[in-house]
């Protein structure tokens, strides 16, 4: 990843603010990592808008930002996951309608050739978004930045602001529900 001082900005021992000039070079090199996470979060469409308001907010309160902290990508996520949860009903709409998705039916509708494991795919999919859709938040905001913005346990902690040792347990706790409810469905 970037460091603060290759984005323009200074990263001396005196906190500085991102420089409104900074800004679109950030999103130059961010956006597109931020527009993935929401996506797979709460699909293309409200992503885009939650990426296009957490670069307004980032602008907003580019001087609540520490450059001495290094990396603004944390920063930047903590701001889309805060806004994330302004669409969480859009989320868990989303993840419990990809659970209902009968996997067997869509391969019904399908040509006959398609492959046994995209079938299974498919299945696993919708058991999966179940299993995210009931996740508590922090547990699943945590997982998800792991998993899809593919964040170091430090930079998530830093995105949430939350401690180290609370996004370690959420992640331990977060991996083993999704494990046993996988299994579960698998032993169905």
């Amino acid at each position: 990843m970037r460091r603060a001082a290759s984005m323009g900005m200074t990263t001396p021992t005196t906190p500085v603010a991102i420089d409104p000039a900074d800004l679109a070079g950030v999103f130059d090199r961010y956006a597109r990592d931020l527009l993935r996470y929401c996506t797979r979060r709460v699909g293309e469409q409200v992503a885009e808008d939650v990426v296009a308001e957490t670069f307004l907010v980032a602008y907003e309160r580019r001087d609540r930002y520490d450059a001495s902290r290094g990396e603004v990508l944390p920063w930047l996520y903590g701001i889309a996951t805060n806004l994330l949860r302004r669409h969480r009903r859009t989320e868990i709409r989303a993840l419990r309608a990809l659970a209902h998705a009968d996997g067997g039916a869509r391969a019904a509708e399908g040509p006959a050739q398609r492959a046994t494991d995209r079938v299974d795919a498919e299945r696993a999919v919708g058991r999966l978004s179940a299993v995210l859709a009931k996740l508590p938040r922090r547990q699943r905001d945590v997982l998800m930045l792991f998993a899809v913005a593919e964040l170091e346990y430090a930079e998530i902690a830093e995105a949430l602001q939350i401690p180290l040792g609370s996004v370690q347990s959420a992640l331990h706790r977060a991996r083993a529900k999704v494990r046993a409810a996988l299994a579960e469905g698998d032993a169905r």
